[in-house]
C-alpha cells in the first residue's frame, strides 16, 4: 500500500508511531486487557438519536442477537490466538446477525485497521460510535485511521471528542497531540502530550512528541 503520508519530514517520521498506536490498540482491545468492549454493547435499547442500519429492527430477533454474541466472543478469542482472518469470518458473521452489535463493529474495525483497510475500519469505528457516543475507543480507533489517510482536521475532531469522554485516557491525548501537532498547531499538541506524559509518564511517543514541540 502507498504510503498515505504527503507531507516530508515529520509526517514520514509519525507513520511508525502511528502504526504502533493501531497495533496497541487493537491489541489491547481485542486481547480484553484495557479497553471494556462489553461495555460497547447496548444493554436493552438502541440510541434512538443516531442513524440505524438498512434494517427493520423487527428482523433482529432475540435469537439472532444471542447468536451474533456468541460469535463476537468466538472473534475475540480468535483475534487474542493470532488468527485475524477467522476472527474477521466470525466478526462478520456477528454484524449480519445483529447490525446493532456495537463490539462486533468496533473488533470488525480494529481488524480492518491493522490490515490498513482504513476506509472499512472508519466506517465499522464511526456505526460503533453513533451507538456507544460517549465512548473514547472508537473515536480514537476512527482518528488513528484518519491520520492514516491524511484526514487530519476529522482526526483532530474525534480526539477532542473522545478526550472530553475521557480525559483520563492517556492514548487519546497521545494521539491529539500527533494531530496537532501535524496540523501545526504547536500549542495544543503540547497541553495534549503534556496532558499524556501528566496520565503516563513513560510513554515515549508522548515524551518525544513535547520535545519536538517544545513544550514541558
Amino acid at each position: 500500500m502507498a504510503s498515505p503520508f504527503r507531507e516530508p519530514g515529520f509526517a514520514r517520521s509519525c507513520r511508525p508511531r502511528q502504526r504502533l498506536l493501531a497495533l496497541a490498540l487493537a491489541a489491547t482491545a481485542l486481547s480484553g486487557c484495557s479497553f471494556d468492549l462489553g461495555s460497547l454493547m447496548p444493554e436493552k435499547d438502541k440510541p434512538q438519536e443516531v442513524a440505524k442500519p438498512a434494517v427493520a429492527e423487527s428482523a433482529v430477533s432475540a435469537g439472532n442477537v444471542s447468536e451474533a454474541q456468541s460469535h463476537t466472543a468466538k472473534a475475540q478469542t480468535l483475534a487474542k490466538s493470532g488468527d485475524m482472518a477467522a476472527a474477521l469470518d466470525e466478526f462478520n458473521r456477528a454484524v449480519a446477525l445483529d447490525p446493532y452489535n456495537a463490539q462486533a463493529l468496533y473488533g470488525r474495525a480494529l481488524i480492518y485497521q491493522v490490515n490498513n483497510q482504513h476506509d472499512f475500519a472508519i466506517a465499522d469505528f464511526g456505526a460503533a460510535s453513533g451507538l456507544n457516543p460517549q465512548k473514547a475507543e472508537p473515536l480514537l480507533g476512527r482518528a488513528i485511521s484518519y491520520l492514516a489517510i491524511g484526514k487530519v482536521k476529522e482526526a483532530a475532531a474525534d480526539l477532542d471528542e473522545a478526550s472530553e469522554a475521557e480525559p483520563q485516557n492517556a492514548q487519546v491525548w497521545t494521539a491529539r497531540g500527533q494531530a496537532y501537532e501535524r496540523l501545526g498547531d504547536r500549542a495544543k499538541a503540547a497541553a495534549s502530550y503534556n496532558k499524556a506524559v501528566a496520565l503516563r509518564p513513560r510513554d515515549d511517543a508522548a515524551r518525544s512528541g513535547l520535545a519536538r514541540v517544545g513544550g514541558g
